[in-house]
């Protein structure tokens, strides 16, 4: 399958000439287009890769930044590289245009979906490092990503529900909240993780989540609105 439009314009958009560009095409093929695009494989190998870079570039940037503590730069960092900043990141460099994906992906929203931009983020992120080397795929993420670390935490991304929500209940109940896997559905690149939180037998709330992990910090955060602790 063609990419729908040249990678020229996303080349100026993000300021980087990529001297191979199989790079930057690889990172930008979802993998339910690799049966129509043959020629290269889909980008889930750049985005492992890109996901450590981002982490490191992250972590490097904090690191210099502030004399905080290790718990409190590990949640500003969670802000930086969660799912939903990376896939807004992408909807401003309007990644969603330049994605191969098969039809019916596309017919289901593919080129909206926050993973799928979050996870071509990662993946460009990949493409860039072994383009251009880490300074180059540092600078990007400092000038797209990590730039965003004080509206974030104005708002309060930092806060890891999670946590937030145990040590209330055991304060309230002296109990240690439980999560349960409710329903999983979707494919197994995109699949959808419905989980509840449990006080001993008391359904408390459900949350929603492309992994395990953040379908709880989803129900968690429900939960606090729901016990008005939040």
């Amino acid at each position: 399958m063609a990419h729908p439009v040249s990678l020229t314009d996303l080349e100026k958009v993000i300021g980087i000439n990529f001297k191979k560009k199989d790079f930057l095409r690889q990172a930008l093929i979802h993998r339910s287009a690799v049966r129509e695009s043959q020629a290269y494989g889909n980008n889930e190998r750049l985005e492992f890769l890109g996901d450590a870079v981002l982490e490191l570039a992250a972590t490097e940037y904090l690191f210099q930044l502030s004399d905080k503590a290790e718990g409190e730069l590990t949640n500003w960092r969670s802000a930086l590289v969660q799912g939903e900043h990376l896939a807004e990141v992408a909807s401003e460099l309007d990644l969603g245009k330049y994605l191969s994906m098969s039809r019916g992906e596309e017919a289901s929203g593919g080129r909206t979906k926050v993973s799928t931009m979050a996870n071509a983020l990662e993946a460009l992120i990949g493409a860039i490092y072994l383009d251009k080397g880490y300074d180059v795929s540092k600078k990007f993420c400092e000038d797209f990503i990590l730039r965003d670390l004080d509206r974030l935490l104005a708002a309060g991304k930092h806060r890891d529900e999670k946590s937030v929500f145990q040590e209330m209940v055991q304060e309230k109940s002296g109990v240690t909240p439980h999560y349960e896997v409710v329903e999983e559905e979707g494919p197994d690149h995109d699949k959808q993780f419905t989980t509840a939180v449990f006080i001993a037998d008391e359904k408390v709330a459900e949350g929603k989540g492309n992994s395990k992990q953040r379908a709880e910090q989803a129900a968690a955060k429900a939960a606090l609105k729901v016990k008005g602790w939040k």
